[in-house]
């Protein structure tokens, strides 16, 4: 991993569409941490994820980020990527 640098994204989206585009992003593989902060910029979920963190390993995650996006309408979507 020398010489990987590291890249923040962030999205902003409505509630009902992170779940979605976490699993997109993490289906990229490449992703180190996912941040869902809320409108005041207010962290309300830090996920870090590991090489390897697949399937069901994943289930609490999304089952998480399923419940904020229940009581959030909009939130900032900041993801970290690892880039060789």
């Amino acid at each position: 991993m020398d010489g990987d640098r590291t890249r923040t994204e962030e999205f902003k989206l409505e509630g009902g569409k992170v779940l979605d585009k976490i699993k997109e992003l993490i289906h990229q593989g490449n992703i180190r941490r996912i941040t869902l902060k809320n409108e005041e910029g207010k962290t309300l979920i830090e996920i870090p994820l590991t090489l390897g963190l697949v399937g069901a390993a994943l289930l609490p995650v999304f089952a998480a980020v399923g419940a904020i996006a229940a009581v959030v309408t909009r939130m900032t979507l900041v993801v970290e990527k690892t880039e060789p």
